[in-house]
């Protein structure tokens, strides 16, 4: 079986369809990155380790970020392409 991006698109709702999970990836990553901001800040302001050391938290912050921002470039520049390809052809 090949895998979803192997093959062309063929139409605007297969790409939708493929792209709505890296949007939810993104937030997901996006979301995470800010929670282990915030326990990270948290342990720090109250000098204790909330299971791991307040750095290792906003190391864990920054990996999730980092981690979010190829699945958003690739997201948004399939949407502007989408959004170009549809007013070419009205």
């Amino acid at each position: 079986m090949a895998a979803r991006w192997a093959t062309p698109i063929k139409d605007r709702e297969e790409a939708r369809k493929t792209l709505n999970p890296m949007g939810l990836a993104f937030h997901i990553c996006w979301f995470l990155g800010a929670i282990f901001a915030i326990l990270g800040l948290i342990a720090g302001a109250m000098d204790r380790a909330l299971g791991l050391e307040p750095l290792y938290w906003l190391l864990l912050a920054i990996a999730a970020f980092l981690a979010g921002i190829p699945m958003l470039v690739t997201w948004a520049l399939a949407m502007n392409f989408l959004g170009i390809g549809g007013k070419g052809k009205e």
